[in-house]
């Protein structure tokens, strides 16, 4: 280098102009347009990074940056570590580690169209909310016949919270008949006939709960015709007074029996008979979006901080770990003395690394947040793209948005770069 210095100029001049061209370069031009306004031909010095700080889709692109900044590298190093120790103990350790490590293999892109259809709020399609219904449902109980209602001018009246109530008293000698109506003729294909209730023979009040609609429209309005389906499972209730003297279901048949108090009350039948089913939740909405997102990423990058953490627990001395536990440390005493002080260097690489990749997070941000939570999600490096190419384009803007994301990055890298020199000498 110090005799013939042109020569190393030489070998190294292709790669010094390949990084002129597309790093300095960009850089550099960056800055200069970041002065500029959105046509380019207007110096507005620094009134690009004025609206930066001033817009609130901007200062939300800021805020879950924070988020993610604070959140995927923790969480993220905090499962990596926990895989890594707990799969050195078991014997198909590979095999868990090749699993975690898989979504690694995984496009971005592909990730987020994967995470997109998990995230799918109709249960018959996302991932998510069919194993969410199918454990709610296993504890909660389903609606009869969601979206039935009384047909219009019967006997049936709203009464508040979605219950309907029978708008005059009932008797053992005159069963009540409920029709009701808003079914699907497909939903209730298998049902049975409907029957019409006989007077009950001691004093007990009884009554049918029918589909109130005939294929075809041949029925008659609150009369038990031939084709017209019954309604079972339906709870009703006598209520008298404001308070529930008695309760019965309705039977394959539609029918019901009340005990003898029923007599004189009104019939109502709960809301819980017609809630409509329960969809689960709505991942993507404003408040869930980002962290379902992050959520996707952790997914994707867990392994990455396993199969570094794992590679640095090879080299823990394993005399050392020994010895404590000789000395009465339990596992979980060796897991914090030793194990982690020891990983130290390496849980400070998985850190640095996912800090400076959240903080350019973009790909599954655009593809997982639909557009009406996408301004919920935003983060800076999405914003860049919208501030720069989406409607009413500024690349100032855009610009202003890249610099300071570079000026974000930089503390992370100085920091990983002197932590890198630390090492080397030691």
């Amino acid at each position: 280098m110090r005799s013939r210095p042109w020569i190393a100029f030489t070998f190294l001049l292709p790669a010094l102009v390949l990084l002129g061209a597309l790093v300095v370069y960009p850089i550099v031009y960056s800055i200069f347009r970041s002065t500029l306004d959105a046509s380019g031909t207007g110096f507005v010095g620094l009134g690009n990074y004025v609206e930066v700080f001033t817009d609130d889709d901007i200062l939300t692109a800021f805020k879950n940056n924070i988020i993610w900044v604070i959140v995927v590298p923790s969480v993220c190093t905090a499962l990596g570590l926990i895989f890594a120790v707990l799969t050195e103990r078991v014997r198909w350790g590979t095999a868990f580690k090749l699993i975690i490590f898989m979504p690694m293999a995984i496009s971005m892109l592909a990730s987020g169209i994967i995470f997109r259809l998990v995230y799918e709020e109709n249960p018959k399609q996302g991932v998510a909310n069919a194993i969410w219904v199918g454990v709610h449902d296993t504890f909660a109980e389903s609606s009869a016949w969601p979206g039935a209602n009384p047909r219009p001018n019967s006997e049936l009246a709203k009464s508040g919270g979605g219950d309907y109530t029978t708008k005059s008293t009932v008797s053992a000698s005159d069963p009540a008949n409920l029709p009701l109506v808003g079914l699907p003729p497909k939903e209730v294909a298998e049902a049975a006939p409907a029957k019409a209730a006989t007077p009950g023979k001691s004093g007990e009040v009884t009554g049918t709960v029918w589909l109130d609609f005939a294929p075809g429209g041949a029925g008659k309005p609150d009369v038990i015709d031939q084709k017209e389906k019954a309604l079972s499972g339906i709870k009703v209730e006598a209520v008298k007074g404001g308070k529930v003297v008695a309760t019965a279901e309705t039977g394959g048949d539609g029918t019901f029996s009340l005990p003898k108090s029923a007599e004189g009350s009104k019939l109502r039948l709960p809301a819980a008979n017609f809630a409509e089913p329960y969809n689960g939740i709505e991942w993507l909405s404003s408040t869930l979006v980002t962290p379902s997102i992050i959520g996707s990423y952790i997914w994707m990058w867990a392994g990455f901080a396993m199969v570094l953490i794992a590679a640095g627990l090879a080299g823990v001395p394993r005399e050392l770990l020994e010895a404590a536990r000789v000395d009465g440390a339990n596992e979980w005493q060796v897991f914090r003395k030793i194990t982690v002080p020891v990983l130290a260097p390496v849980l400070g690489v998985v850190v640095v690394t996912l800090m400076i990749n959240v903080l350019k997070i973009f790909d599954l941000v655009y593809i997982i947040a639909p557009s009406q939570s996408q301004s919920d999600a935003n983060v800076l490096a999405l914003q860049l793209y919208l501030s720069s190419f989406g409607a009413g384009s500024n690349q100032g803007v855009g610009s202003a948005i890249a610099v300071i994301l570079l000026l974000l990055v930089l503390p992370v890298m100085v920091v990983n770069i002197r932590r890198l020199r630390r090492e080397a000498r030691r």
